[in-house]
């Protein structure tokens, strides 16, 4: 692969390729930080253009503007508490905890770094080791994948804000809905009370933007007076020291290895790696206390490992013609009206536009550092806006990307649902992001146990005997959840001790 950078090269430093790489990861940023257009609907929008461009530019163009949706994403996510994409559901937890408290800027300069270097990373790891990583992703099955699934939810424990009763049970709320449609084995409805409408289930989207932009403007709404909710003041990204780094670039590599390693597994995506690395963050840093709270590690875990995961996410695509999520799905359609076959074949039958496309990607992650800063600081206006009215564009904006998605109506009513659902919940006290993982990770789950139960005969025993990678993981799920109540208890010892001192 890198004899063929040459030639690479050539493909893409041309006005056009130049032209395409620049544009589209502008375009990326501006549509990801857009609250409800996201990076699958900003891919699909580009996608009628590309018919009239040749391969490589095509190609680029629409991962340009995937790797620029998925970093765009954290910029509302930080600044309005609001998700630009699913992927930045985990950077809210941090980043806007650090906005209040008038660190916006910071906050978006520890986002653009570790995005950055999470994209860097993934497409380094791509262009040298597709191949092995290809060979790894057939290694998981379905019972490797339950057991990955049980892993991730595992980040409820971790995520649950003071009360593990509340982030369980709003844990269950999306395990549940995202059991709502089809059976995935049978194909029965379930759970849809007699409106055809739920086949298909809930769309993620629109339930992701309702609990946590539609009920962050109901929340605002609801405490007019308090000047704690009122906008966050910034006027552009400040990037954070090299000293500010001490003791904190383990937990980076560790967020992308995490954000690569899922990314090559078909059918998870960046939002289960971008929980479990912001779990596992929790788990190991030094300063876990401040999870929550607007603590950087936070932002770095769940930022690098979603970026990390858009060059892991096409090695399946491009090597196995298997998306890694829906937005690679997108891509394998592009490969495919361009005459391009994807798969096994692929690397050798198009050994230069595989090249020039690993090289491609690296270029685009290496331009969201300037361009991050670039498209950033032109919020800074808008933001500038009355509170009122600038509620009134978010509910606007995702009503508009929830809507464009499906072009189905009743997205919205399940949008203006979940937005009410969530807004007493968060009265309530419980935390959103358990209801995001359950509804991200629940399909998942279920329908990779019934395929390993298919497989092994009804036998749960048998995931584990024969199976040592998904008893590994099982093992780690397992130590996860143990560890907050290990910590209770020698809390509870310290100060027993302390008491009789």
């Amino acid at each position: 692969m890198i004899e063929l950078l040459p030639q690479a090269a050539a493909l893409i430093f041309t006005f056009e390729g130049i032209g395409v790489l620049l544009f589209g990861t502008i375009l990326g940023i501006i549509l990801g930080a857009l609250p409800g257009i996201g990076s699958t609907v900003a891919v699909a929008m580009v996608l009628p253009f590309t018919l009239t461009m040749s391969q490589a530019p095509a190609i680029l163009l629409l991962l340009a503007i995937y790797a620029g949706s998925v970093y765009g994403g954290s910029v509302s996510a930080i600044l309005i508490n609001t998700p630009g994409t699913p992927q930045s559901a985990a950077t809210c937890l941090d980043g806007y905890p650090m906005a209040k408290r008038g660190e916006a800027g910071l906050a978006l300069g520890w986002s653009t770094v570790a995005s950055t270097i999470g994209g860097l990373t993934s497409a380094v790891v791509l262009l040298l080791a597709a191949p092995q990583l290809a060979a790894l992703a057939l290694n998981f099955g379905p019972i490797e994948t339950f057991a990955l699934i049980l892993l991730g939810l595992t980040c409820i424990v971790s995520v649950s804000e003071g009360s593990l009763l509340k982030g369980l049970v709003a844990g269950s709320i999306g395990l549940f809905l995202g059991c709502v449609g089809c059976d995935p084995i049978t194909g029965e409805a379930r759970f849809t009370f007699g409106q055809f409408q739920l086949i298909s289930g809930f769309n993620l989207l629109a339930v992701v933007i309702g609990v946590f932009a539609l009920s962050e403007v109901l929340l605002r709404a609801a405490a007019k007076d308090d000047a704690d909710h009122g906008l966050v003041s910034f006027s552009g990204i400040v990037l954070p020291p090299l000293s500010a780094w001490r003791g904190r670039v383990k937990g980076l590599v560790k967020s992308v290895a995490i954000g690569n390693g899922i990314g090559i597994l078909p059918g998870t995506g960046a939002a289960t790696a971008a929980f479990i690395a912001y779990a596992e963050a929790q788990r190991s840093s030094p300063n876990r206390k401040n999870f929550g709270k607007g603590e950087p590690d936070g932002l770095i875990a769940s930022e690098s490992a979603n970026n990390a995961v858009t060059g892991g996410a096409l090695v399946p695509t491009l090597a196995l013609g298997i998306p890694g999520d829906a937005i690679t799905a997108v891509m394998l359609a592009t490969l495919t009206l361009h005459g391009v076959t994807p798969g096994i074949r692929l690397m050798a039958d198009n050994p230069v536009l595989i090249a020039a496309i690993f090289s491609g990607f690296f270029v685009i992650n290496l331009l969201l550092l300037p361009m991050g800063m670039l498209v950033a600081k032109g919020a800074a206006p808008l933001l500038r806006l009355r509170e009122g009215y600038m509620l009134v564009l978010i509910v606007l904006l995702c009503a508009v990307g929830v809507y464009f998605v499906r072009g189905n109506p009743f997205d919205l009513m399940v949008m203006g649902v979940a937005g009410v659902l969530g807004f007493i919940l968060r009265r309530q006290g419980m935390p959103m992001p358990p209801l995001v993982i359950g509804m991200v990770l629940g399909p998942t789950l279920e329908i990779s146990l019934r395929q390993g139960l298919i497989i092994t005969d009804g036998s749960f025993m048998a995931f584990f005997t024969g199976h040592p990678i998904a008893l590994v993981l099982v093992i780690c799920a397992g130590v996860m959840v143990c560890l907050p109540l290990i910590r209770a208890v020698r809390a509870r010892l310290g100060l027993v001790h302390l008491h009789k001192g």
